[in-house]
C-alpha cells in the first residue's frame, strides 16, 4: 500500500511539476517583461500573459480590467521609463497563487503621485502581490506597494 501511494504521488508531482513550472515563469515574467520597462510593454505580450477579465485589487488608476491595467502601464513607462520592479521571493501555493515580495524603483522625469514638478529624486520601495493564475494566465492581482515610502524619498530635500 505504501509503495502505491508513493507511486501515485510522485506520478502526480510529475504531471503537475511542468504546469506549476510554466505558472512561475509567467508569473516571473510579469515582473521582467511588463513592470520592468514598462514604455516597452506590447499589448501582444501583456495578452500572452493576462486573462482579459484579469482583476486587479485595488483598481489600478488606469481603470478596470485589461484595459486599464494597460492603461496604468503606459502611464508608468512615460513617467518612470527606468522603473525596475524584482521578485525578492516567490511563494507557491497548491492553488495556482503565488504570493510574490518584490522591490520597484525608478527615477521620475514628470508628476507622479502628485508630485509635481519631477524633483530629480529616485525611490525604491517594497511591494506584495498576490497573483493567480488559471489556464497559464495570470487572472487576479491583490497588490499592495509602498507608496508612502516612495513620496517621501520623491519630495526628500
Amino acid at each position: 500500500m505504501t509503495r502505491t501511494v508513493k507511486a501515485l504521488a510522485l506520478a502526480t508531482a510529475a504531471l503537475a511539476s511542468p504546469a506549476l513550472a510554466n505558472d512561475l515563469d509567467t508569473v516571473r515574467a510579469f515582473y521582467t517583461d511588463i513592470l520592468s520597462n514598462p514604455a516597452e510593454t506590447t499589448s501582444e505580450r501583456y495578452f500572452e500573459l493576462f486573462s482579459p477579465d484579469v482583476v486587479s485589487i485595488p483598481t489600478p488608476p488606469g481603470g478596470e480590467g485589461a484595459q486599464g491595467m494597460l492603461n496604468t502601464i503606459g502611464f508608468l513607462g512615460q513617467v518612470v521609463p527606468d522603473l525596475t520592479w524584482e521578485p525578492q521571493e516567490i511563494i507557491a501555493t497548491d492553488d495556482g497563487r503565488y504570493v510574490v515580495r518584490g522591490t520597484f524603483s525608478g527615477t521620475p522625469v514628470g508628476p507622479f503621485l502628485g508630485v509635481d514638478p519631477a524633483t530629480g529624486n529616485g525611490f525604491e520601495a517594497m511591494s506584495i502581490d498576490i497573483v493567480t493564475v488559471e489556464a497559464g494566465l495570470i487572472s487576479h492581482i491583490y497588490h499592495l506597494e509602498d507608496w508612502t515610502g516612495v513620496i517621501a524619498q520623491l519630495t526628500a530635500e
